[in-house]
């Protein structure tokens, strides 16, 4: 497999990173197009893949990493034994599913489409590097939100969240006459205490 010398940095780049490089980081490092960075990865993806190389290149929506080859797994678990993938419980991997699906998604919202408390989840989740914090949200409280992580995509084998299997979503809306205040039972409550 011959590589030219652009081919070479990417692979020492990727080697040394040990965890996803964005395509646009290694663009403006190597002075290099994107599109050109994109081209060079996907060549060398295929390259490994058809030699059946140990070690892959997987694409991670717009960031690449190197890793070893699926086929190779079971041999590197029990060689390293120290890097399984996180076990989730079926209450994570639901708060999991919400936040993938709707994300950025807040603690909040999370729980409406739950129905159930899901602070811990969310800290299993943080904890594991599944997700991570994604701003707040500009309503008062200013609650987190929560999108994945690159980490997610690689656990799950996804390029990107296009990935995912689609769902049907579930759509929340507000009933605004639970919002509404009535001011007659307000009104009468005025005109009682005026009476007294």
């Amino acid at each position: 497999m011959e590589q030219n010398e652009l081919q070479r940095t990417l692979m020492a780049i990727l080697f040394a990173a040990g965890e996803p490089v964005a395509a646009s980081r290694l663009s403006e490092t190597l002075a290099v197009d994107v599109a050109q960075i994109h081209e060079e990865l996907k060549y060398l993806m295929n390259e490994l893949a058809y030699h059946r190389s140990g070690i892959r290149i997987v694409r991670l929506e717009d960031a690449y990493q190197m890793c070893s080859a699926a086929e190779q797994a079971e041999f590197v678990t029990r060689t390293l034994e120290t890097r399984k993938p996180p076990k989730l419980s079926s209450s994570q991997l639901e708060t999991l599913s919400v936040i993938a699906y709707y994300q950025p998604a807040t603690k909040a919202y999370v729980e409406q489409i739950r129905g159930v408390d899901s602070g811990y989840s969310i800290s299993a989740l943080l904890t594991k590097k599944l997700i991570r914090e994604a701003g707040r949200l500009n309503v008062p409280g200013r609650p987190f939100q929560y999108e994945t992580t690159p980490d997610f995509l690689r656990v799950f084998g996804l390029q990107s969240l296009a990935d995912l299997p689609p769902i049907e979503k579930v759509e929340l809306s507000t009933n605004q006459a639970q919002l509404e205040i009535s001011l007659e039972p307000q009104a009468a409550d005025e005109q009682k205490e005026t009476a007294q």
